[in-house]
């Protein structure tokens, strides 16, 4: 099968692609029929690769590590980026009782490959040839999993999920019981969502003491002081995401929660919204604030206005985002409703789940112009089955999560690198060429790695709630296996650029954990000196960042090289809808602005990833508090000069 075929198979997340993807294996390569809820026989490769001689130059073995074909190879780059030793050594690596570090790099993937190769050993595989695999795809710099895993996979604590999301109901026992087990999560290393939605608002009678009630803002506030004193599993703070509807007679409050500096840290905040209510506001109609306790309409006011109002929040710090319910909940395949995330946004919950995260490391496979798409699938399956093992070794930091997590043992597996893809391939991320490549990349894997799902259920059994499910299948080992995360730290370790972000800067200083380093980018370091620009062209770039004003620079790197802030706003969108189409769960996005950004533009950004189908949106405008990145060498110092900052803000801390 080529691979224009290969690409054309899923034309809905999750559903549609990975079954005709079956089906055309079926009838190319040797295998032993069976079938999918319909009726339609689809093969069933007993050598899990394609037939013929494309087959065997994709595939290598279902489930192995990709090797680049003749002539394809990526552009030779360290498995590890610069900021990576010293990431590792102060985060990652296995320390002795004295608290010293007690293990190389190499030591930890191969600590991690073990522990979670053995779950092979469960379904009859060959645990220590699989370690080597998944050492290899680490250790490679092609795929890692999300930090939990890399930390705690054959320790003591075992907990390896990153996402949680716990539900807060409106009560003492339901309140505090959330903040006990959010307390135990953190412990491990996860991260955790809430909606405080159910709570009833600010000033509404309390029966049980003749009092009144405080209202969501104000227990939020009891989960962010319990998670300053927390450090997850000695390593690092705690990451909340806090969920309102935009419906809650204290919406008002929760959109303005932030403004104060230092309240709130260690929240990310998301305004809930339906698609009744986008249509109010844009309509120019109220919309009902229903109170949760009784509900009935506690007040009406101007659905544009809240609108507004969350912009101009956004504007000024940052804060909140904004959750499409309607559009979360309707492509969600299993029965429930979600009301959270994840911390970052990207995984939507149902109460108690948990999901293990990780992504591909797109840079690695472009160069000289083209993808190496037979590479890009074996990593991505092989990923699948990495994933999947995860949930069967990991330790739950609860049975009620362990319980609620393998009835439908979601993964999410995504992608990093992709501005570094396209400049390996000479497309501008701010251009329609960067839109299509990332379709074309996200159909592509989603394609694959739904197909493996497909193959680990006949292997070892499906998700236990697919008959519930909307999903087509009569095998299926995962209800969701796509999710765009972040990956702040991961990438960090990979050298690569994060998630599906363009460049922040060609030149760039870094809080790496209470530490500024500086870095240029190695791949513009690279061009520039084949393309003869000289040193004093790389003096200008590492004093401020970015290409804008540089002399005798060609056109053609400057658009090559576009950086975050240089890219329209609507762009930014534009790639996350095209990541999101082909996407089971949610993307982290977030679309950066420049200093005189306004709030009209923010606006509008929340219109156009409505319209474009995003399930949630982000923005940050640059310097409207402290910030992790900051342009060129010395830019952290000058960003707090120049703006207005929270000297205890994340930034990006929480997603990190």
């Amino acid at each position: 099968m080529v691979r224009s075929e290969f690409i054309s198979l899923l034309e809905k997340p999750g559903n549609g692609g990975g079954k005709e993807m079956a089906e055309k294996r079926g009838k190319t390569g040797r295998t032993e029929k069976g079938a999918r809820r319909g009726g339609v026989e689809v093969g069933r490769e007993t050598a899990g690769c394609r037939g013929g001689e494309e087959g065997r130059r994709s595939c290598k073995g279902r489930g192995l590590p990709p090797h680049p074909r003749p002539g394809k190879e990526p552009t030779p780059r360290p498995a590890l980026g610069p900021f990576a030793p010293e990431l590792l050594r102060k985060r990652y690596l296995r320390r002795d009782v004295s608290g010293d570090v007690a293990e190389t790099a190499e030591e930890m993937f191969s600590r991690v490959a073990r522990t979670v190769a053995r779950a092979e050993g469960r379904f009859g595989g060959d645990a220590s040839a699989m370690a080597a695999r998944f050492r290899d795809l680490m250790a490679g710099g092609l795929f890692l999993p999300n930090s939990p895993t890399l930390m705690n996979a054959g320790l003591s604590l075992g907990q390896l999920s990153a996402c949680f999301v716990l539900p807060v109901e409106d009560s003492m026992d339901g309140i505090f019981g959330a903040l006990k087990e959010m307390a135990k999560i953190h412990q491990s290393g996860g991260g955790t969502g809430f909606s405080f939605s159910r709570l009833r608002p600010k000033g509404d009678p309390v029966r049980a003491t003749g009092g009144v009630a405080s209202g969501p803002v104000s227990f939020m506030e009891v989960f962010d002081a319990a998670t300053e004193v927390i450090k997850q599993g000695g390593r690092r703070r705690g990451a909340n995401m806090a969920v309102l509807r935009a419906d809650h007679p204290d919406i008002l409050d929760f959109v303005r929660a932030k403004e104060r500096a230092g309240r709130l840290q260690n929240f990310n905040l998301s305004v809930g919204i339906t698609d009744d209510q986008m249509r109010r506001a844009r309509s120019g109609r109220k919309l009902d604030l229903i109170n949760p306790r009784t509900g009935q309409v506690a007040e009406k006011i101007e659905a544009a206005g809240l609108l507004q109002e969350v912009a101009a929040s956004a504007w000024r710090r940052g804060d909140p985002g904004v959750l499409f319910l309607d559009r979360i909940n309707d492509a969600h395949p299993l029965p429930g409703t979600i009301e959270a995330t994840n911390p970052c946004g990207e995984q939507p919950l149902l109460p108690y789940e948990s999901c293990n995260l990780g992504s591909v490391n797109l840079s690695r496979f472009a160069g000289r112009g083209e993808v190496d798409w037979d590479g890009l699938e074996g990593t991505a399956r092989l990923a699948i089955r990495f994933l999947d093992d995860v949930l069967e070794v990991n330790r739950f930091p609860l049975r009620r999560i362990r319980e609620e997590t393998l009835k439908s043992r979601k993964i999410g597996l995504g992608v990093m690198g992709f501005a570094e893809m396209l400049i390996e391939l000479g497309i501008s991320y701010a251009s329609k060429e960067a839109v299509g490549m990332a379709e074309e990349a996200m159909k592509f894997i989603a394609a694959a790695a739904r197909d493996e799902s497909r193959l680990l259920g006949e292997e070892r059994g499906s998700f236990p709630l697919l008959e519930e499910s909307s999903l087509d299948w009569d095998a299926m080992r995962n209800a969701t296996v796509t999710t765009i995360a972040p990956t702040g730290s991961i990438s960090l370790i990979a050298g690569t650029s994060p998630g599906i972000e363009p460049l922040f800067g060609l030149s760039y200083s870094r809080d790496l954990l209470g530490e500024e380093m500086v870095a240029m980018n190695p791949l513009f370091e690279r061009m520039a000196k084949d393309r003869g620009l000289g040193d004093g062209l790389i003096r200008t770039v590492a004093a401020q960042g970015t290409l804008d004003g540089a002399e005798g620079v060609p056109d053609d790197l400057k658009e090559l090289f576009v950086t975050a802030m240089e890219v329209a706003p609507a762009q930014h969108v534009k790639i996350q809808a095209a990541f999101q189409r082909f996407t089971d769960n949610g993307v982290s996005k977030t679309v950066n602005l420049p200093p005189e950004a306004t709030v009209e533009n923010v606006l509008n950004i929340f219109a156009l990833a409505y319209d474009l189908g995003c399930k949630g949106i982000t923005v940050y405008r640059y310097g409207s508090r402290d910030q992790l990145l900051h342009l060129g060498e010395g830019g952290r110092s000058r960003a707090r000069a120049e703006a207005e900052t929270d000297p205890r803000g994340l930034g990006c801390r929480i997603c990190d």
